[in-house]
């Protein structure tokens, strides 16, 4: 028969019901992931393709509006920290045009949606009116 070690006699489950072990502050065996979350690459790729696209568009502002107004001094003030994380050559022709697709899609389904929730609205109110005085009881 094996024999028991006195410092593994102290780490059985206590009684208290908690199934940790006593004498340390780590869960019990199993319950805790066996590695971390990982970072998606290709959303993170995507993220400083349009990054790179936020930054040549701040950069474009900063030309028309000039270095020495308040939208500018703002722009300079942002422009650097961003300038930091754009590698070179994240910003490509077809990823402004995939870009650009992208937001032109949002768009188009925002202003659908914006559109039947008005028009919902609008038969709402129109029929809201009418079928009040049916519903209310009638004296007798």
């Amino acid at each position: 028969m094996p024999e028991m070690n006195p410092a593994a006699a102290t780490q059985r489950p206590s009684s208290a019901g908690g199934g940790q072990a006593v004498g340390q502050g780590q869960p019990p065996f199993g319950v805790s992931p066996a590695t971390g979350p990982t970072p998606n690459k290709g959303l993170e790729a995507a993220a400083l393709q349009r990054l790179g696209s936020v930054v040549k568009q701040l950069t474009e502002l900063l030309a028309l509006s000039g270095a020495m107004s308040d939208v500018g001094k703002a722009v300079l003030d942002v422009l650097p920290k961003l300038t930091k994380l754009v590698p070179p050559g994240s910003v490509t022709p077809a990823s402004e045009k995939n870009n650009i697709e992208q937001m032109a899609m949002k768009n188009t389904q925002q202003n659908q949606q914006m559109q039947a929730l008005k028009q919902q609205q609008m038969q709402a109110a129109q029929g809201g009116g009418q079928q009040q005085p049916a519903q209310m009881p009638r004296a007798a």
